[in-house]
C-alpha cells in the first residue's frame, strides 16, 4: 500500500514541478493582474474591461512589432502585458484615444529614449507622465484608496513582497516606503493635515503599482544596491516637495525626473568599460 501511495506521489511531482514553475515565471503578471480584478470588483476602478483590451493590445502589439524591427526577433509578450496592464489601471478617461495613445507612447519609449543601448524611463511611467502633463483635459489620474478594506491591500502586499524579494528588489521597495512615510510625517506637521490622511495614498492601487513595479523595474534601476535605495530615497523626497507645491500626480513626476537622471550617470560613470 505505501509503495503504491509512493508511486502515485512521484506522478504527481512532474505536475507540482511545471504547475509550480508556471507560477513563478508568470507570478508578475498574475500579481498585476490581481491588482486589477481587486481594485475593479471592490471599487470599480475600471472604466471598462474595453479599456483593459485596447491598452494591452496596443502595448504588446507595439512592443512585438517594433522589437521585431529593432532587434530583428520576435519579443516575449509579456513586459507589453505588464505596461498594458498598468496604464489601464493608472489613467482615466471618457474617450478611448487616451488609452491606445498612453499605451503606444509608454512602450515606443522604450526604443527611442536610450543611451547606450539601454532605455532609461520606465515605460508605463514615461508614458502616464507625459500624457497627465500634457493633456490634463482628457486624461487623469487613479486616485483610489482601498478604503476599510482591509483583505485586499493585505493580500495584495504580501504577494508583492514575496515578488520584490525573489527579484531582489525588496530593499528598493521598503526604502521608499519607510522614506513616504517619513516625508508624509513631515507633510502633516508642515501643512496640518493628519498624518494617516498624509500616509493614505500607500493604500491605494496607484501605489500598489508604483512600489512593486515602477521603482523597483530592473532594467531601469542603476547598477548597486546602495545606489538603487539612494535613487527611490531621492524620488520620495523631490516626490514629497512636489507634493507641498500642489502637484497632484507627484509619484509619477518624481520618477520620471530622477529615474533617467540617476540611469544615465550609472550607465555613463559606472558601468564597466567595454
Amino acid at each position: 500500500m505505501k509503495s503504491a501511495d509512493k508511486a502515485i506521489a512521484q506522478e504527481k511531482l512532474p505536475v507540482i514541478k511545471r504547475v509550480g514553475g508556471f507560477l513563478s515565471r508568470y507570478m508578475p503578471q498574475l500579481f498585476i493582474t490581481l491588482i486589477l480584478l481587486a481594485g475593479h470588483l471592490s471599487f470599480g476602478i475600471l472604466e471598462g474591461y474595453e479599456t483593459v483590451l485596447i491598452t494591452v493590445g496596443v502595448s504588446i502589439l507595439i512592443d512585438l512589432f517594433v522589437g521585431r524591427l529593432y532587434t530583428g526577433k520576435w519579443k516575449n509578450p509579456v513586459s507589453g502585458y505588464i505596461s498594458g496592464i498598468s496604464v489601464s489601471i493608472l489613467i482615466r478617461s471618457t474617450l478611448y484615444w487616451p488609452y491606445a495613445l498612453t499605451a503606444a507612447i509608454s512602450i515606443l519609449s522604450k526604443y527611442v529614449l536610450r543611451y547606450k543601448g539601454r532605455h532609461i524611463w520606465n515605460p508605463s511611467n514615461f508614458g502616464i507622465s507625459w500624457m497627465l502633463f500634457t493633456a490634463p483635459l482628457f486624461v487623469a489620474g487613479l486616485s483610489v484608496q482601498w478604503g476599510n478594506n482591509l483583505l485586499p491591500m493585505l493580500v495584495i502586499w504580501m504577494l508583492g513582497m514575496v515578488i520584490v524579494y525573489r527579484a531582489k528588489r525588496f530593499h528598493v521597495t521598503i526604502t521608499y516606503v519607510i522614506s513616504f512615510t517619513i516625508f508624509a510625517f513631515i507633510r502633516s506637521l508642515i501643512t496640518q493635515d493628519p498624518f494617516l490622511a498624509e500616509i493614505a495614498p500607500l493604500t491605494g492601487p496607484m501605489y500598489q503599482l508604483f512600489i512593486f513595479f515602477m521603482i523597483t523595474d530592473p532594467p531601469t534601476n542603476v547598477r548597486s544596491k546602495k545606489g538603487q535605495m539612494l535613487v527611490v530615497f531621492i524620488v520620495a523626497l523631490v516626490e514629497f516637495i512636489l507634493r507641498l507645491n500642489q502637484f497632484v500626480y507627484a509619484p509619477f513626476y518624481a520618477l520620471t525626473i530622477v529615474g533617467p537622471i540617476a540611469k544615465f550617470i550609472d550607465l555613463k560613470y559606472f558601468s564597466p568599460k567595454s
